[in-house]
């Protein structure tokens, strides 16, 4: 009842803080948003949540059931999850619809949660290979957000990699190490009990697949594919020390799909533009896009520091202005007027004494005349 009634209380300033998140967003975030909460009341009911979600053994043949990847997305069943979701989609509506834009968002969007459905699947489904368990192909029920926001996080690497989110003990806590630790963190709550088992799959799916999308088939402004930046490589989800003993086992498959066309070669070069603006340079491991990315992020920091400084500057120069005036008036408050006496009005003015020169060729002495 306390907590309930701590809840109750904190529900204008919850409110507050949402309307805040969601003030300045696109209809598609806002829309997301809300089949959410729809989702979450309707999962309240058995059937429902057994009807929407992802169930590995009906999504296979003979039933087929594919209309289940559009709808297991927004059915959570904690509001805990909820919660997230509307902070997280809210995020990604600041940060990342305006780089991309509202169409390249909601295609990163359905193409994440459908491909998180399929490959989910498929790793339950190898595992019922393994153990001949059939309760994993029809007793799991795959349903929220988690590859979303894996994707999400993702996504955040590749634009801000090096932002500092916390300092720890161990080290400095940045976006380039956060979705390994989060499906680390997944994968010993479910070994625990505290955390279903389909969280770390579709955690691990999420990430998986944006990246592959960022890193090879997402297509850009300036005609190119990808992003090929060498701290956007796979090794470098991982810690230094295990980057190198990742990089040798994938080197391998990666040679492998680029011989059959499926990515592009990771190339090294150092390239020179002349333009009206200057000289270009275009770095090894550094893409023009990533480049004008960081551009983009850059200029909108900058403007947000100006707007900052030039309204402090303007209430500081307006306290200013309202403190002159308050000591103009207390100066103006002691002053007393001095007003001539009568004796001095009375009195005719003194004679001005004029000094006449002759400039005549006697060099005589100056004479003096009084009028």
């Amino acid at each position: 009842m306390a907590a309930l009634r701590v809840f109750s209380r904190n529900i204008p300033y919850l409110r507050q803080q949402f309307s805040a998140l969601l003030g300045n967003t696109s209809p598609s975030v806002k829309f997301i948003c809300v089949v959410v909460v729809i989702g979450y009341i309707l999962s309240f009911s058995e059937d429902v949540v057994d009807v929407l979600s992802v169930t590995p053994g009906y999504l296979l043949p003979p039933s087929f059931q594919l209309w289940s990847t559009f709808t297991f997305w927004f059915l959570e069943i904690h509001l805990w999850e909820v919660i997230i979701d509307i902070i997280t989609v809210g995020l990604c509506g600041k940060l990342i619809e305006p780089l991309w834009g509202q169409m390249e968002m909601m295609k990163f969007f359905f193409l994440t949660n459908i491909g998180v459905a399929f490959l989910t699947t498929f790793y339950y489904l190898v595992i019922y290979s393994w153990t001949q368990d059939t309760s994993l192909l029809f007793d799991i029920h795959v349903h929220g957000l988690a590859g979303y926001l894996a994707a999400v996080s993702v996504a955040v690497k590749q634009i801000m990699p090096d932002h500092l989110l916390i300092k720890t003990p161990l080290g400095k806590l940045t976006n380039r190490s956060l979705p390994l630790l989060i499906l680390i963190a997944a994968i010993l709550l479910w070994a625990v009990g505290a955390l279903e088992g389909t969280y770390p799959c579709m955690w691990g799916s999420g990430t998986l697949l944006s990246w592959i999308y960022l890193r090879f088939l997402q297509r850009h402004s300036s005609g190119t594919r990808g992003d090929m930046a060498e701290n956007f490589s796979f090794d470098n989800f991982f810690p230094t020390v295990l980057q190198p003993i990742v990089r040798g086992i994938l080197r391998p498959g990666h040679r492998c799909c680029v011989r059959i066309g499926l990515c592009s070669p990771s190339t090294r070069r150092v390239h020179l533009a002349l333009s009206n603006r200057g000289v270009g340079v275009i770095i090894p491991g550094v893409e023009p896009q990533d480049m004008e990315r960081r551009r983009q992020i850059a200029l909108k920091a900058l403007s947000e520091r100006l707007s900052k400084t030039s309204e402090q500057t303007r209430q500081k120069n307006l306290s200013t202005k309202v403190n002159m005036e308050a000591v103009r008036k207390m100066q103006s408050s002691h002053v007393i007027p001095q007003f001539p006496t009568e004796t001095e009005t009375s009195q005719p003015a003194a004679p001005a004494e004029t000094t006449l020169i002759d400039i005549s060729a006697d060099p005589s002495p100056p004479t003096t005349k009084t009028s």
